[in-house]
């Protein structure tokens, strides 16, 4: 073993490594294929994820399952060209192989440097310990009392069900320019969906969290709240009437809502998009696109949430990036290949489902930031609108940011008060106009529970949203009623 693979011995990923069959002289050999005259950029991406899930329904457990999946990307970046090359056999032969195909992608250029020798970097544990390490019979135990709590409830309650997934992602990057990092990434996730019957009507929701966390995070308190949560939802939705249709205010709920933010404004904010000038987005940096006192962050930092790491899969620092501050647009979230080309610093977004897919520029953790206002005092505001404080899926075009979000639960607002329940609600709109028309902002910023699963190019990622309440004017609803 090399000298510097000694001071990898530290790492809590040194199993991955040893798995691999490889030390730092091979992975210099397999940059050295990867990286041909004209490349930009070379990295290895090995990878180890252990994951389990159980799932109960009418109070049997019904499925469960424990999987380990092990594997190696390898990525040559010439100007806006990428190749990648992937494997989960760690024979040196196929390796070569694999690189050999990848670096095919670079033809022509400067000569790339190949590092003498990696500088090793390891994180801390984002949770002590690990969720694999977590007893099974913990698990189903959990799972158990939050199907019993929920049906304790409410003689409404007709069928529960429960699922929770855990997983342990182990990675090493290994890059052109020396960098060597490993980190551990948790993440663990409890689902709870209740259907309730009642005069032969009958109404299903869910409610849940989790992040980059264990066993330890899901106290009964938090899953005696999402199962409330989601009977509540599922009784609402049995009661309420119909949401009217037409142009109106709405006020948005603190939290899960900034899911809106995330779909219509976050993506725009994306280098990629910028870069091909297919955001709607382009071109306006310094430029006012949002009311004043908008701010909106995405930060990767932030300790346990779930789309918190110490380093994006570039080997990047993630960091606290600043989007829009007081409604001007002043950042965007790059990845290596993009900041490059854009001729920007990256800023820890270049994100990856497994080793099989190439980095993009992703969000982590999006939010906006609080205001002045008392939430109270919002809702006030508001002769005639919505109240919503649920979404259950939406479309959104780049583009132009134009987006339609069903809300899962919402309630009228009549000469400012919270009144009947409605179902039904879409709200249609475009995010850069609504981003315009927002005079109240709350002041009680909430972070969602830990649900968030963003899908890009067929690439899925955790993220995390957040938001205080905040009064959107005019914006569009589409319901079955007229106004």
């Amino acid at each position: 073993m090399s000298t510097e693979m000694h001071s990898a011995a530290s790492s809590p990923f040194v199993r991955l490594w040893n798995a691999s069959g490889i030390d730092g002289s091979d992975a210099r050999r397999l940059l050295a294929r990867l990286a041909r005259p004209g490349t930009d950029w070379a990295d290895l991406y090995f990878q180890e994820t252990t994951s389990r899930s159980w799932t109960l329904e009418e109070g049997i457990l019904k499925s469960g399952s424990f999987t380990i999946d092990r594997g190696v990307g390898l990525r040559c970046v010439s100007g806006e060209k990428s190749a990648l090359a992937y494997t989960s056999d760690f024979d040196f032969a196929t390796l070569s192989a694999c690189a050999d195909r990848a670096g095919a992608v670079a033809t022509s250029g400067r000569e790339a440097v190949i590092p003498a020798e990696f500088r090793l970097r390891s994180a801390p544990a984002l949770s002590a310990p690990a969720p694999d390490c977590d007893a099974p019979e913990e698990q189903i135990a959990l799972l158990k009392y939050a199907e019993s709590k929920a049906r304790s409830l409410d003689p409404r309650v007709e069928d529960v069900h429960v699922s929770y997934q855990t997983e342990c992602d182990r990675v090493i990057v290994a890059g052109l320019d020396g960098r060597l990092l490993s980190d551990e990434r948790p993440l663990s996730y409890l689902s709870i969906t209740v259907q309730v019957c009642s005069g032969g009507r009958r109404e299903r929701a869910s409610a849940g969290g989790g992040g980059r966390t264990g066993i330890r995070f899901f106290t009964r308190e938090r899953v005696d709240r999402w199962v409330q949560s989601a009977l509540d939802e599922a009784l609402h939705n049995l009661d309420a009437d119909p949401a009217p249709a037409g142009v109106m205010p709405v006020v948005l709920g603190p939290g899960w809502p900034g899911i809106l933010l995330h779909e219509s404004v976050g993506h725009g904010l994306e280098s990629d998009f910028i870069r091909k000038g297919t955001s709607v987005f382009t071109d306006m940096t310094g430029e006012r696109v949002a009311s004043p006192g908008v701010t909106v962050i995405d930060d990767g930092t932030l300790p346990g949430r779930r789309g918190s790491l110490h380093f994006d899969d570039e080997g990047e620092p993630t960091q606290r990036t600043v989007l829009i501050e007081d409604g001007i647009l002043t950042g965007f979230m790059h990845d290596l290949t993009n900041a490059r080309l854009l001729g920007a610093a990256p800023t820890g977004n270049g994100r990856r489902e497994s080793f099989a897919t190439l980095p993009l520029p992703r969000m982590t953790n999006t939010f906006m930031l609080a205001g002045p206002y008392d939430p109270q005092e919002i809702v006030a505001s508001v002769d005639r609108g919505i109240y919503a404080s649920h979404f259950n899926g939406g479309q959104v075009d780049i583009t132009n940011g134009q987006f339609v979000f069903n809300m899962s639960r919402a309630w009228m607002i009549e000469k400012g008060r919270i009144t009947r329940p409605v179902k039904g609600a879409m709200l249609i709109g475009s995010g850069s106009q609504a981003l315009r028309h927002i005079p109240m902002i709350g002041n009680d910023f909430r972070l969602d529970e830990g649900s968030g699963q963003c899908g890009k190019d067929g690439q899925h990622v955790p993220v995390g949203v957040g938001m205080p309440t905040v009064r959107i004017d005019a914006l569009t609803v589409g319901g079955t009623l007229a106004a």
